[in-house]
């Protein structure tokens, strides 16, 4: 029953993104990215220091080897966005005023760099499907508000990554497909997470760890600077408004699930 919880968690979070894109406008698929990066930095920091990591450290007597892993978790996901297969940036075309590139530049770089995104995103869901499997062997609630938080993250990050496919010259249909092929790839890590993790429950507390480096690292490394720019006051509370929004979601998933 673990392994349909693990493989419909994963499902779900690499399929439901390419769907919401398959249903809407380029414009509006720009607004909603905005929205879903506060939105998702607010989940991946609840999830992580407010769920994960006090799991992890309720369940094991190292402390300081638990703290030595998150320290080597944040450097090991700092040098895989460094060889571009971790993060990429979420630009398209015109979405910035002061680069002053000409037209159709966005596109070649893009264009060179499409395949790429899809290798790193394969990779990227691929973890997920391990971290989620972990969560879900260790406590089936756990699993829950984790791949909750991975969902909600892989959101924004899909959406972001099939506008750089367009642009890129990927037909609409095909940057669909191959977003979906490389969503599935979670699936796939969720099912060797089983298979593999299982027998090594020793080990459980550090690949939590390893699970909540990867959550802060995101939302501090990748989405909170994204939210640094000078704004109207109406957009700063918009911000914060969607960034309270993620950690209540985390808040209320956390209180519903311990009850029952």
């Amino acid at each position: 029953m673990t392994l349909a919880y693990i493989i419909v968690a994963t499902l779900l979070g690499g399929l439901l993104s390419v769907l919401i894109a398959a249903q809407l406008t380029l414009s509006v698929l720009g607004r909603l990215v905005k929205s879903l990066v506060s939105l998702s930095a607010g989940v991946l920091l609840g999830t992580a220091l407010l769920n994960v990591l006090p799991e992890a450290f309720e369940d094991a007597t190292d402390s300081h080897g638990l703290f030595l892993t998150l320290l080597v978790g944040l450097l090991f996901f700092f040098l895989l966005e460094k060889a571009e297969l971790y993060r990429h940036g979420h630009h398209h075309e015109g979405d910035d005023p002061h680069h002053h590139h000409h037209h159709g530049f966005d596109a070649e770089q893009a264009g060179k760099g499409g395949w790429t995104v899809l290798l790193g995103d394969s990779i990227h869901n691929f973890c997920d499907g391990i971290i989620i499997a972990a969560a879900f062997l260790s406590d089936p609630q756990l699993g829950l508000v984790t791949a909750l938080a991975v969902i909600l993250h892989e959101i924004p990050q899909e959406v972001g990554d099939y506008i750089v496919l367009l642009n890129a010259g990927f037909s609409r249909g095909r940057a669909l497909l191959y977003n979906a092929l490389s969503g599935l790839a979670s699936v796939v890590g969720g099912v060797v997470g089983y298979l593999v993790v299982e027998p090594w429950k020793p080990l459980f507390p550090y690949l939590l760890v390893i699970a909540a480096s990867s959550f802060i690292y995101v939302a501090v490394a990748d989405l909170l600077p994204q939210l640094q720019r000078r704004l109207s006051l109406r957009a700063t509370l918009a911000q914060l408004g969607w960034l309270a929004a993620g950690l209540g979601l985390v808040l209320l998933a956390t209180r519903t699930l311990h009850h029952h």
